[in-house]
């Protein structure tokens, strides 16, 4: 397994890994403050779940829109607008069947802005798994100072 881990892209799977841990002490919290326990419950991971799907979506897409040159920017504008559009609609539905709270389902896709801000946290406890350092930064032979004159 942890192979397959070193496989995945190391940037997705250390925004995935902060969205599960954000959304873990959100529950945490939330086993004490909620006064429904199993609707927060339910309600966060959707949005969690939403998170993660839409953190992949937005590596396809941006891997995509890598490849295309011109048409990058309208790629990634039609991909950032359908995961919202699909955020809309799962909140709409929310709120007219009443079952879950909206506000708690978009706190859990929310984790995916928060995990992002924890990146460094993140990008240090995976190296400490994989025991792994990241690379010195040279400088590239053209940044480099030149030799004094005599």
């Amino acid at each position: 397994m942890i192979n397959r881990l070193r496989e995945m892209n190391r940037a997705l799977l250390e925004l995935n890994l902060g969205i599960l841990a954000c959304g873990m002490v959100c529950q945490f919290a939330g086993m004490w403050l909620a006064r429904q326990k199993g609707s927060y419950a339910v309600a966060l991971w959707l949005g969690i779940a939403l998170a993660l799907l839409g953190s992949w979506h937005m590596y396809r897409t941006i891997d995509r829109a890598l490849d295309l040159g011109d048409g990058a920017a309208k790629a990634m504008i039609a991909g950032s607008m359908l995961r919202y559009g699909v955020l809309l609609i799962v909140l709409g539905i929310i709120m007219v069947t009443d079952l879950l709270n909206p506000l708690v389902v978009y706190l859990g896709y929310m984790m995916m802005k928060v995990a992002a801000y924890i990146q460094p946290f993140t990008h240090k406890l995976c190296n400490m798994v994989f025991h792994e350092t990241d690379p010195v930064p040279e400088a590239l032979p053209e940044e480099a100072e030149p030799e004094p004159q005599q």
